[in-house]
């Protein structure tokens, strides 16, 4: 279809522009159609006219012209069709066959109203009846069909002859007409052979890393146990760790653990490695050089807070001193393997977090909050626990999903929130994640925070991300603009709503004053809103409507102008932590207990980046929730 428009629009060219009134070339050059300048250049329209005025393409456009005027066995079906014409057959002939043979089909559309059939398409037809009787299917299809031996032309690839537009030899003689399957039958092979991918690939994967790993293992456990370094201190140093393919780049830093009989996950460490707890990714896509059975994982930023193995050569130790592991240090399980990791990483932070909140609630109101981990004692508990009750129940099956009711006064409706095994292992796993668990966690907010608490309850509301998102807003931009303005009219005194908006790969959250007409934009990217016109266009529309609505005044300076502010907030270092930085905006935002956004952000939690700690805390305080409303049982 695409060609044919294509050819026709060239065509239409040609008659416009470069022949006269009588169809014959023009002599002289044809101006440049600068109505179409947008499609064409200057330099295409130059060859356009060359190419058509070629000696070679005029013979061959005549020659073709002239066949076309005149067929030897002209069409007699007009605007039908082969399908519609083999479709009105069938109908009429009540034939229980799903379609008719070429020649046939051939012959039916060469007849005229008059019902006659000229000889010599009734010669093509009797010829092809009788090559029929003796020319098997496969031939058939392998060689040249009977109506083009009958015909004595040759077969063109990918079409059959007498068929009509889109019928393929493959569609005709491999793939029968059958019932389209219905959505949900769709929906089940799909899963199934996701499903299958996702074990081909973990089955590869550890048979890869099983075969590296024993390639490189020690021989003798005695061997393994003399595994202390001379070119590092003993002990446990910060470090850079770089990778040297497909080139010599610094990927991360960590801490090396040079210590005399030295076990990763209680199996002896390869030649020439040492053991290595990793702290910051500054690569993301960067490969781990062995990747880890235990945790099946491949890259980097996914062994965060863990132990990996990393080459001698590729260590290089700062200038930090080092420090004198523990004497009974025999090896560690793994769960204790992130606590090791992460307790000198994060813990000075959380102490530091701590004290700045602390001051700031001595003179005012506690809030319910979770308690913040004690130093160098971080477990994911309620992770470990949630994770063991779905394996333990029928989530543990693909498609288990659960519902969590979402009373009116979150969203400004009544809903059903689906939870999947997807969404809690996107969790587990730390990755990207969907609506669902954003709406969940804001549940877990009203529940915690606002609840009960009049003061929060009428200064706070939020906006569903099932109703206003990318795809909606570029669908169906009416609905969300009713949606917000029947939102924002809810209130009748000062409101912020929060709305976690999802550009389709990304998260970023909104804070809206409708009264005020000011919005806050708080992107872990660092992106601006002229990145989301859609968006942006979407807000300033709908706080008119809502203006309008309730007959404010507003001076006319100030008509058109909507008040964005970008906030200074943490910013993430990959590509992964959107959701989680935009869960932990609204809490502290409702913690705060103030509408107005400080551009610089607030004081108590200012800080460039978010630890991977203050991330664990949001993902608890999820499991938590999910445990204690007992969504997840056996």
């Amino acid at each position: 279809m695409a060609g044919k428009r294509h050819r026709g629009w060239r065509t239409f060219l040609t008659n416009k522009y470069l022949k006269d009134k009588e169809k014959n070339f023009v002599e002289y050059d044809p101006e440049y159609p600068v109505k179409y300048a947008i499609f064409i250049t200057e330099e295409e329209w130059v060859a356009f006219v060359a190419q058509r005025r070629d000696e070679n393409f005029k013979k061959v456009s005549a020659t073709n012209r002239e066949r076309a005027s005149n067929p030897t066995y002209a069409y007699k079906k007009g605007r039908l069709g082969y399908a519609r014409l083999e479709e009105k057959i069938l109908d009429e002939t009540k034939s229980d066959a799903t379609s008719l043979p070429p020649h046939v089909l051939w012959k039916e559309a060469r007849v005229g109203k008059d019902g006659t059939v000229r000889d010599d398409v009734q010669h093509i037809y009797d010829e092809c009846e009788t090559l029929s009787q003796s020319i098997s299917t496969a031939e058939d299809q392998e060689n040249r069909s009977v109506l083009s031996r009958a015909l004595n032309v040759p077969e063109y690839p990918g079409r059959v002859r007498g068929k009509g537009h889109g019928c393929t030899p493959t569609s005709l003689y491999k793939n029968p007409r059958r019932r389209n399957p219905s959505n949900q039958e769709v929906m089940e092979t799909l899963q199934a052979l996701q499903a299958q991918v996702l074990q081909l690939q973990k089955d590869n994967e550890r048979y890869r890393c099983m075969e590296k790993c024993n390639s490189q293992l020690k021989e003798t456990s005695e061997k393994a146990s003399i595994n202390c370094q001379n070119k590092f201190p003993e002990g446990i140093s910060s470090c850079q760790l770089y990778l040297s393919s497909p080139t010599y780049r610094l990927v991360g830093k960590g801490k090396v653990h040079n210590t005399s009989g030295d076990l990763l996950h209680h199996r002896p460490l390869p030649d020439g490695h040492l053991k290595v707890s990793v702290d910051v990714v500054l690569d993301k896509d960067a490969l781990l050089p062995i990747p880890d059975i235990v945790s099946e994982t491949t890259f980097l930023r996914d062994a965060i807070g863990s132990f990996v193995a990393w080459p001698l050569d590729l260590i290089f130790i700062d200038d930090e001193t080092p420090t004198k592991p523990a004497s009974n240090d025999k090896g560690i399980l793994r769960h204790n393997e992130s606590v090791a990791s992460q307790k000198e990483v994060f813990a000075q932070g959380s102490q530091q977090l701590s004290q700045k909140i602390g001051s700031r609630q001595k003179n005012k109101r506690d809030l319910p909050v979770t308690s913040l981990p004690k130093k160098g004692a971080f477990m994911p508990r309620y992770q470990i626990s949630l994770e063991t009750l779905v394996d333990s129940s029928d989530m543990a099956t693909a498609g288990a999903i659960r519902l969590l009711d979402m009373e009116e006064d979150i969203f400004g409706y009544s809903c059903t929130e689906t939870i999947g095994k997807e969404d809690l292992e996107h969790i587990f796993r730390h990755q990207e994640l969907g609506v669902g668990v954003i709406h969940t966690y804001i549940r877990f907010l009203y529940d915690n925070f606002m609840r009960g608490n009049d003061q929060l309850s009428n200064r706070f509301r939020f906006v569903s991300s099932s109703l206003v998102n990318k795809a909606l807003i570029c669908r169906e931009p009416n609905s969300c603009r009713e949606y917000l303005v029947k939102r924002f009219m809810a209130s009748s005194t000062n409101n912020l709503y929060l709305w976690p908006y999802n550009s389709g790969c990304h998260w970023l959250l909104l804070a809206i004053d409708p009264l005020k007409e000011v919005v806050y934009f708080l992107n872990s990217i660092d992106g601006e809103w002229t990145n989301y016109p859609d968006m942006k266009q979407l807000v300033d529309t709908s706080i008119k409507v809502f203006r309008s609505q309730r007959q404010a005044r507003v001076p006319r300076t100030k008509s058109s102008n909507i008040t964005w502010i970008k906030v200074q907030c943490p910013l993430q270092r990959n590509g992964i932590d959107c959701g989680y930085f935009v869960m932990r905006f609204m809490r502290e935002i409702i913690n705060m207990n103030q509408i107005e956004i400080p551009i610089t952000y607030f004081d108590e939690y200012k800080c460039a980046h978010y630890t991977r700690l203050q991330l664990e805390q949001i993902k608890e305080e999820l499991c938590q929730y999910f445990i204690v409303k007992r969504l997840i049982s056996i």
